[in-house]
């Protein structure tokens, strides 16, 4: 069972985020003057979903390449808070497609005013980080932008499409999870690096520790949907198992469970009916297939540090190395 630790590294856990603390609390105050932005009768919706979506991942690893790579402007500043409206987009819709009724312990956009609404300010959002991307001198990074936001929503859209489909393989699922999750990460590391200056070739790199990087949290957080405690993770839980979503340790539920036992679950998705969590503990090979999946994150996060390589030496490139690593710890809680 899954402990209170969070990713990323709070305060009082490892250092990584602490390092950028000042940035992040710069982005907090843009983002805040962002919802000033929108019309005064809009204002207050996105306010709370702002205040309810507060973990800011994206811009910190924008801020930790930009450290990495000589050093942090207000351009890896911008860039984040760019990715975290659109990520807080994201949100919005997923608790919508979800049915989810609490994220961080609070209620969701959706339980408070309804799918309709709801599905209008995260399509808000998403045009308003768009449109704050012009701001930047460069055709080529509005595009990258655009290109993220553009696969995260086509992820989602492939991922919807599939419910319930036996025919949805491995490799999809790591297609739809790169898209859906990895983009928004890759894009962070990545163009942080190019606004740094680096390289097309170390661009890439960067690019990639944030695809893996990504991946192997969206790996944790399906395995968590499975194991974890929605009082600890302050979220509504088992909406995978609700929405047949074919997340990798079904997937490898499906691989390695006996024949009556693969039937039984094929039967279930073929009728459309919920893979609740006591039929899935009922399976022998329940376990080994979250093991299976967490082996799966753990390798990634070792690939991804040697994408680091570009960046050489520094507090804030040991800092990118430590989340792989505070990642890899609460993967192994999902063992137990």
């Amino acid at each position: 069972m899954t402990t209170a630790s969070t990713f990323p590294p709070t305060r009082g856990d490892l250092f990584p985020f602490e390092l950028v603390r000042p940035e992040l609390e710069r982005v907090e105050v843009s983002i805040r003057e962002q919802v000033r932005g929108f019309d005064p009768a809009i204002e207050p919706y996105v306010a709370y979903i702002c205040n309810t979506s507060g973990k800011r991942i994206r811009p910190a690893l924008a801020i930790l390449v930009g450290g990495a790579a000589g050093g942090v402007t207000g351009d890896h500043l911008k860039i984040g808070v760019i990715l975290e409206l659109i990520h807080m987009a994201t949100l919005v819709h997923d608790d919508i497609m979800d049915g989810a009724n609490t994220r961080r312990m609070v209620p969701t956009a959706n339980a408070k005013w309804g799918n309709a609404l709801s599905v209008l300010l995260g399509d808000a959002l998403f045009s308003h980080a768009l449109t704050l991307a012009t701001d930047f001198n460069s055709i080529d990074i509005c595009r990258k932008v655009g290109n993220a936001a553009r696969e995260v929503c086509q992820g989602e859209i492939i991922q919807t499409q599939r419910r319930f489909d036996l025919t949805f393989t491995k490799a999809e699922y790591f297609r739809v999870i790169g898209m859906k999750t990895g983009a928004l990460f890759a894009a962070a590391t990545g163009i942080a690096g190019k606004l740094s200056g680096l390289d097309s070739e170390s661009e890439a790199r960067l690019a990639a520790y944030g695809m893996k990087l990504g991946t192997a949290y969206q790996i944790y957080d399906d395995c968590l949907d499975l194991v974890g405690s929605e009082e600890v993770v302050g979220k509504t839980l088992r909406t995978d198992l609700v929405k047949g979503k074919l997340t990798l340790p079904i997937l490898n539920l499906l691989e390695t469970a006996s024949e009556p036992q693969r039937i039984k679950l094929n039967k279930r998705i073929l009728d459309q009916e919920p893979l609740d969590l006591p039929v899935l503990l009922g399976i022998a090979e329940y376990e080994g297939a979250i093991e299976s999946a967490v082996d799966t994150a753990l390798d990634m996060l070792v690939q991804s540090r040697e994408d680091l390589a570009p960046l050489g030496k520094s507090v804030h490139a040991d800092a990118l190395v430590q989340i792989t690593r505070f990642l890899a710890g609460l993967l192994e809680t999902c063992r137990r």
